[in-house]
């Protein structure tokens, strides 16, 4: 709109000062016009004789285009305050912080705004934030170093029972580490993978670090979300950088937590980047183009089921280790270390993990927690500190039920009818079901 059509809807305003859409057009002619100023004005008188949040936005936009980027964002969050799946105000909020640097909240905001609306695109709002990330990439790799490489100090003695999982962790993974010469002599490469399933909270990472602390090994805890990105193409970037950073850290330990959510059957995916980052995977797991010696590899999954078949193929994760709840061994062990160094009476720790079958690590930790809040009240009463014994806990016990049972329903129908090469006849011998 010209400047004489400007003049003649404020000359029509004199009659009419608080006619909203006279104002309004007048409002949006400023903008297009870049007189910014001015719209700033009528957008603020708009925005106080009308509570449509669209003059807020229009505020918004107009100071993010003056450079008033805080300004801008403190009236966008009020606006998502009420609005909060508004996908115009999220587009322009994510402009806002991409201009004030704060990256990763920007890209929280384009993903929600991209929920509301997929086939949006903005190849400019990418290249932004392929700018951003660039910036940023420089502290990359001290960042991931900080962060990622552990110096463990537990090894097998901190680990109660399991063992059959040592067993097989130590033919597979130690023994080649510590008599590299005899391997050698037999043309097979120390290094390799490990599978590591059964139900939550049974000590899969535990027993992951103990492996690192066995043979004085660095120790890189990877889960999920330091993987999954929503740009494209960055996932695969980020699992790249992991196996670099354990490849210049060797002897490693490079451990996946919920493995599954990285690696999951091609095969159920509808989007094409899982099927990349799981490709991806592949690539670092074989070593193409890098060398993986001295790299060993866990990944932990409560649902190995769901796991890719291309995982376990020679080199790869070629061998399954179900780790079961904690045997009578290894509870006791877990109920004298959980309750070190608390106000503890007479505990028959051996009678106790003997009441606690099927109980996981931490189910015994929850049984401890219910035990100290009883024993907590019952000291307020008096003030006197209430010792813990065992009928304390064994009254708490009956108060809880084994949360690996819901899992061990799950696993015992694809082990009976889903066990290609007797994967999981584990879980079956466990169950006493087969021998």
């Amino acid at each position: 709109m010209d400047n004489d059509a400007i003049d003649n809807l404020r000359e029509a305003l004199q009659f009419s000062p608080n006619n909203i859409p006279l104002k309004k057009m007048l409002a949006e002619s400023l903008l297009a016009a870049k007189r910014l100023e001015e719209a700033e004005k009528e957008y603020t008188e708009l925005a106080n004789l009308s509570p449509a949040k669209s003059y807020k936005v229009a505020l918004a936009d107009i100071f993010l285009q003056k450079g008033e980027i805080s300004k801008s964002i403190v009236v966008l969050e009020e606006v998502l305050e009420q609005h909060t799946e508004d996908f115009d105000t999220l587009l322009l909020y994510t402009k806002a912080l991409l201009a004030e640097k704060s990256l990763h909240k920007a890209q929280e905001a384009y993903q929600k705004a991209i929920i509301l609306n997929p086939l949006y695109r903005n190849d400019e709002l990418d290249a932004q934030f392929r700018m951003s990330a660039s910036a940023e990439s420089s502290n990359d790799e001290e960042d991931l170093e900080n962060g990622f490489v552990q110096k463990p100090s537990i090894n097998f003695k901190h680990v109660g029972g399991m063992a059959n999982v040592k067993k097989e962790i130590d033919l597979k993974i130690i023994k080649p580490l510590l008599h590299p010469e005899l391997y050698k002599a037999y043309g097979k490469k120390t290094g390799g993978g490990i599978l590591l399933y059964g139900p939550p909270g049974c000590g899969k990472t535990h027993i992951a670090r103990a492996t690192a602390g066995e043979v004085n090994a660095k120790f890189i805890n990877v889960g999920l979300n330091d993987i999954l990105d929503m740009w494209v193409g960055n996932s695969e970037k980020n699992l790249h950088q992991v196996f670099e950073l354990a490849r210049a850290n060797t002897p490693c330990v490079l451990f996946f937590d919920e493995i599954d959510a990285l690696g999951a059957s091609r095969s159920d995916m509808k989007q094409s980047s899982g099927r990349h980052l799981i490709n991806q995977f592949l690539q670092e797991l074989d070593g193409i183009g890098n060398n993986n010696e001295g790299i060993l590899i866990l990944g932990a999954t409560n649902t190995p089921w769901h796991l890719d078949a291309a995982f376990r193929r020679p080199g790869r994760f070629d061998r399954i280790i179900f780790v079961s709840p904690p045997d009578d061994v290894a509870r006791e062990a877990i109920l004298e270390m959980k309750l070190k160094d608390k106000p503890v009476a007479q505990v028959d720790y051996k009678q106790l993990a003997k009441k606690l079958d099927h109980f996981s690590g931490a189910d015994i930790e929850a049984l401890i927690d219910i035990t100290i809040e009883e024993k907590l009240e019952a000291t307020f009463a008096d003030g006197i500190i209430k010792k813990i014994e065992t009928k304390d806990l064994l009254n708490a016990s009956k108060k809880l039920r084994p949360s690996t049972q819901e899992w061990f329903a799950t696993a015992k129908n694809f082990a009976l009818f889903a066990n290609d090469a007797g994967l999981y006849d584990d879980v079956l011998t466990y169950l006493k079901i087969k021998k």
